[in-house]
């Protein structure tokens, strides 16, 4: 259930209208207190205030049709530049960033901001009465809250106008997606499920797995399709544990799965009634596109895809794939710290009861970081370089060989294609130079390591 209100409340954060729509109804329950208050105080004690306004109906009309009529207005032309700022982003960045610019807390306030005091001007205007006998009932704070608001609303518009040309910058951009990468790091699954192999069952954690887990193991499918958002990891050690199951998870989140396919598998077979399988199929969560909420390779990709697209013929820029590459070393060298968690999950009697999917090793994590850019680089200098420069920042964090060896390939390919899309010898002398340079660090590393 945790991870369900988690996704759900990922997805209203990443939608546009949540945040203006509370900011709307708050306005309105506003306008229905001040009003109250108005009617509560005495017209003469409230205008010994000289900030408040005291104007006649007429007037207070006036000044409320105005303030509704010019935010409406305003509104909608934030809304036509926030569209054409989706657009650029779009085909700038590529539609996955789509989702980090509708969810940008800013740009929801902003527009909240104008259709609040639309609501709430419009709200005030209706209590606005006069009569033929000279009569009238103005509830003079909630008009000067009005003005209060409409003032605001211009300090909001030139907030917008800077945050929206400095969205679209490519440097904040790219750390935005930076940042949501790291934090993916930081929670990897499924290390918050149970304990790792490391805190109990034998030395080696296969031999805890039933042999007939795979094939008369009971089969839990998928109800639709659609991309593994998260996996419920307490649901799923909650019932593992209560019927003394162990279940083998047949995908890892990130991955796309049809209506039907196996999704895990549960040994003893006979434990699993009908009401135990629905419990377990509502321990994942399926949706329409990729999240980064327990998944590192879709923050990987958006950073490879803004990288990618900024090597393509028609953009030519390689500034902004240089800064890709800074932010990926970045993140490989956090990875490359990180102990990645066990697939087998234990509780706390040192009982097997789940083993997850396989996540990716991390030099498949590598091949997802700089095979495609490395591919895309075309004759780039400044792309190759760049690229060796980070495999050597990231080498002194590496922890066992394979890393090192890993690091090694993706340089050693580096300088190949380099060397055949290269005409100028300098160039390619530069792009050596980077190259030797890792290979002095991969032996510094393997000699402080000892014997593997």
């Amino acid at each position: 259930m945790r991870v369900r209100i988690q996704s759900l409340w990922e997805e209203v954060r990443s939608s546009y209208w949540f945040v203006p729509m509370l900011m709307a109804a708050l306005a309105a329950a506003l306008s229905f207190a001040t009003i109250a208050l108005d009617n509560a105080l005495d017209r003469e004690f409230i205008i010994t205030f000289g900030v408040v306004w005291s104007g006649g109906a007429e007037g207070a009309r006036g000044l409320l049709s105005t303030v509704a009529g010019s935010m409406v207005t305003v509104a909608g032309v934030i809304f036509s530049i926030t569209i054409a700022a989706f657009a650029q982003a779009s085909s700038q960045f590529g539609p996955q960033l789509l989702r980090s610019f509708m969810r940008d807390t800013g740009n929801q306030i902003v527009l909240g901001t104008f259709i609040s005091t639309f609501v709430y001007s419009l709200l005030v205007l209706r209590t606005v009465r006069s009569d033929t006998n000279g009569g009238e009932v103005v509830p003079y704070i909630s008009v000067t809250l009005s003005v209060f608001f409409a003032l605001a609303s211009l300090g909001v518009l030139i907030y917008f106008i800077h945050h929206a040309s400095r969205s679209i910058q490519a440097p904040v951009v790219i750390s935005a997606v930076a940042d949501d990468l790291l934090e993916a790091i930081d929670r990897l699954f499924p290390a918050g499920m149970g304990k790792g192999s490391a805190g109990g069952g034998s030395p080696n954690p296969e031999e805890d797995v039933p042999e007939e887990l795979d094939e008369e193991g009971a089969r839990i499918v998928a109800p639709t399709s659609g991309y593994m958002l998260a996996i419920d990891d307490d649901e799923l050690m909650a019932v593992s544990e209560q019927l003394d199951l162990v279940i083998r998870l047949a995908f890892r989140p990130g991955q796309f799965v049809s209506r039907g396919d196996v999704v895990m598998v549960a040994w003893p077979p006979d434990r699993v009634s009908r009401g135990v399988a629905e419990r377990l199929e509502q321990a994942f969560v399926l949706g329409h596109q990729r999240t980064p909420t327990q998944t590192v390779e879709f923050a990987l990709d958006q950073l490879v895809e803004v990288a990618v697209r900024s090597l393509s013929p028609s953009t030519n820029d390689p500034f902004t794939a240089t800064g890709c590459i800074d932010w990926l070393g970045v993140a490989l060298s956090r990875l490359a710290e990180t102990d990645l968690p066990s697939p087998y999950r234990y509780d706390d009697e040192g009982n097997l009861r789940v083993v997850a999917s396989a996540a990716l090793t991390y030099p498949e994590l590598l091949d997802a970081a700089l095979d495609q850019i490395r591919q895309y680089a075309g004759g780039s200098v400044a792309v190759y370089t760049r690229l060796l420069e980070v495999i050597a920042t990231i080498m002194p964090h590496t922890r066992t060989a394979a890393d090192r060896r890993a690091l090694v390939r993706h340089a050693t390919l580096i300088r190949r294609k380099s060397a055949m899309t290269l005409t100028e010898q300098e160039d390619r002398q530069d792009v050596d130079a980077r190259y030797r340079k890792v290979m002095r660090l991969q032996a510094d590393e393997d000699g402080r390591a000892g014997p593997t």
